[in-house]
């Protein structure tokens, strides 16, 4: 499924994407990027009868020392059973950091940048995947179901069997359920 435009009017249809490609390809485990919680609220709230991971922003993403999601949102998350993970980005992390200090890319960025070419949702759909698998919230080798967006929300899904980051070559992405035809974004 092609969205018009990029953004968060699309989270309802891609979690009734996610829903249909659960039952039809038997998918244990979904990952979601949430920064506040919105995508991560509604997906808890369908009922998936997954094991639901939650992947946020790293602390220190909008301020220094400053997490988005608010503990309360957290608390509700995991008394639901959901996962929350924040941790360093895997596409970004120090690498961003050197490459501001320094100027120039860095093969990291790199690989974001390609992802993005598919649109940002792709980009952090594969990294929240290899990041949930590199804490051990979802198992090595299976395919799994990715969900990610463009700014708020969620408009991009994919199926996709993460590799840890020590080897994010071997990551698979064997199918994109819904993703946006136009990097334009929606109201």
């Amino acid at each position: 499924m092609y969205f018009e435009k990029a953004g968060k009017q699309n989270t309802e249809k891609t979690l009734e994407v996610v829903r249909d490609a659960i039952k039809k390809y038997d998918v244990k485990h979904v990952v979601i990027a949430s920064c506040k919680g919105y995508t991560a609220k509604l997906f808890k709230d369908a009922n998936l009868g997954v094991n639901l991971v939650c992947v946020t922003h790293v602390t220190g993403f909008e301020k220094p020392g400053q997490q988005e999601m608010s503990e309360n949102v957290r608390k509700e998350l995991t008394d639901a059973g959901v996962k929350v993970l924040t941790t360093t980005h895997v596409l970004s992390g120090a690498e961003r950091g050197i490459s501001r200090k320094f100027g120039g890319a860095y093969p990291v960025e790199i690989i974001a940048q390609t992802l993005r070419m598919l649109g940002q949702g792709t980009k952090v759909c594969v990294e929240t995947a290899v990041m949930a698998l590199d804490a051990g919230l979802i198992p090595y080798g299976e395919d799994i179901i990715a969900v990610g967006g463009t700014s708020e929300g969620a408009d991009t899904a994919i199926i996709i069997r993460p590799a840890h980051a020590s080897a994010i070559f071997d990551t698979w992405i064997s199918q994109i359920l819904c993703k946006p035809a136009s990097k334009e974004k929606g109201v």
